[in-house]
């Protein structure tokens, strides 16, 4: 927003912005994908994810009120930013609230199918923010933070506010696609399809890597070390899962 709205009173439009990543990987033996698990739980534990919220709360110029966060076990993680959109200043004995209260959170689900012999890790972010702050600025920190093979991505603008003449607002800033706020050079890694509802202020934008290196999907395992034909069943498998939830469905 290169200029601020001169509103009546306090902005009350809520921005809700839910993120999704899926990494994929080949895990043939029950010893393999146990060791995967247990890779994922160390790389993205919850100190390391609350490392990336904290950023992504400096990111969009909020302040962080409280951090709540948990380790799962046998596997996973949660954290909980509670963010406000100015400090907390003293002032006296009174101390300044803000109705603008928000929130960051972050969940972790590893999961592997046996008969496929593929893992899949899947992370959902979820920012909430009250007032002028909008999250879809961190797109880009986001999709690097994390190996996305399947990314889906949910912004939506809930209530309303006023102008200074008191007609109602149901947006404060201009928006065609979530696409526009990604890095073209990013975009052209990935096939990228909308579903946006722009009366009811909902966009929705859903992303799938074009193209597989199978040795970064291979997990202890050296490429060449595979017969021709299992680089073909394993590449196979792997677009399927890919293509099944990037679609959202049971293709095959």
């Amino acid at each position: 927003m290169s200029e601020k709205l001169r509103l009546y009173g306090f902005n009350n439009l809520t921005k809700a912005l839910s993120f999704n990543i899926y990494d994929v990987c080949y895990a043939k033996t029950a010893r393999e994908q146990k060791d995967y698990i247990a890779y994922i739980d160390e790389q993205y534990n919850a100190e390391r994810l609350t490392g990336i919220l904290t950023t992504l709360t400096e990111m969009i110029g909020a302040n962080v009120l409280n951090i709540a966060r948990q380790d799962y076990e046998p596997q996973g993680a949660s954290v909980t930013l509670l963010i406000a959109e100015e400090s907390l200043v003293p002032v006296g004995q009174t101390q300044l609230a803000h109705l603008d209260k928000s929130h960051v959170t972050v969940h972790t689900y590893p999961e592997y199918h046996p008969e496929t012999c593929l893992a899949t890790f899947r992370v959902d972010i979820d920012v909430a923010t009250c007032g002028e702050i909008t999250p879809l600025s961190t797109l880009d920190y986001l999709i690097g933070s994390f190996d996305s093979d399947i990314i889906t991505m949910d912004y939506r603008v809930r209530g309303f506010t006023r102008d200074v003449n008191g007609r109602k607002l149901f947006m404060d800033h201009e928006i065609r696609s979530i696409q526009d706020y990604i890095d073209p050079n990013t975009l052209l890694r990935y096939d990228a399809v909308d579903i946006n509802v722009y009366g009811a202020n909902l966009f929705h934008t859903k992303m799938m890597l074009k193209e597989i290196d199978l040795q970064n999907y291979l997990f202890k395992t050296d490429v060449y070390e595979l017969p021709p034909k299992i680089r073909l069943e394993i590449m196979d498998n792997l677009r399927r899962e890919m293509i099944e939830i990037f679609s959202g469905r049971n293709v095959y």
